[in-house]
């Protein structure tokens, strides 16, 4: 009797870290591939037989595509890469309610200035305003 109580917390121990690490991939799959959308986060919630997916981004237009497309391609992909079984996962997007106090879509913003040209002091202090002038305490 110790011994399977020793097992299945081995296995709930297993289970965590699986979960941590198939979150980490997730995370740096859609932050690669929705990093133009304002991607900003993911939340996975697991029921027994199906699995929910919210994808957390500023436009989310562009994260469902024309009539659904980009989505259920995005579905394909993580089916394909996770071994999921179809309609065993559910992928949803989900708008951040306020843009500016997301770190990610800030940063995010702050890339595409940068890239575009823009004098870096002149990028920054433009995220800057923007963070405070929606009630942000502070910004670093």
């Amino acid at each position: 009797e110790a011994m399977a109580e020793v097992a299945r917390r081995i296995n709930k121990k297993h289970k965590f870290v699986a979960d941590g690490i198939f979150y980490a991939e997730l995370n740096a799959l859609l932050s690669k591939e929705l990093a133009e959308d304002g991607y900003s986060g993911v939340e996975v919630r697991t029921a027994p037989n199906k699995t929910q997916i919210i994808i957390k981004a500023t436009r989310t237009k562009n994260v469902l595509g024309e009539k659904g497309r980009r989505i259920q391609e995005l579905t394909a992909v993580i089916e394909k890469r996770f071994n999921f079984k179809p309609d065993q996962l559910n992928l949803f997007a989900e708008r951040v309610e306020n843009r500016a106090l997301c770190a990610a879509a800030q940063a995010e913003s702050l890339r595409y200035k940068l890239l575009g040209g823009l004098a870096v002091r002149r990028a920054c202090y433009g995220v800057i305003r923007f963070i405070m002038e929606s009630d942000a305490r502070g910004c670093e």
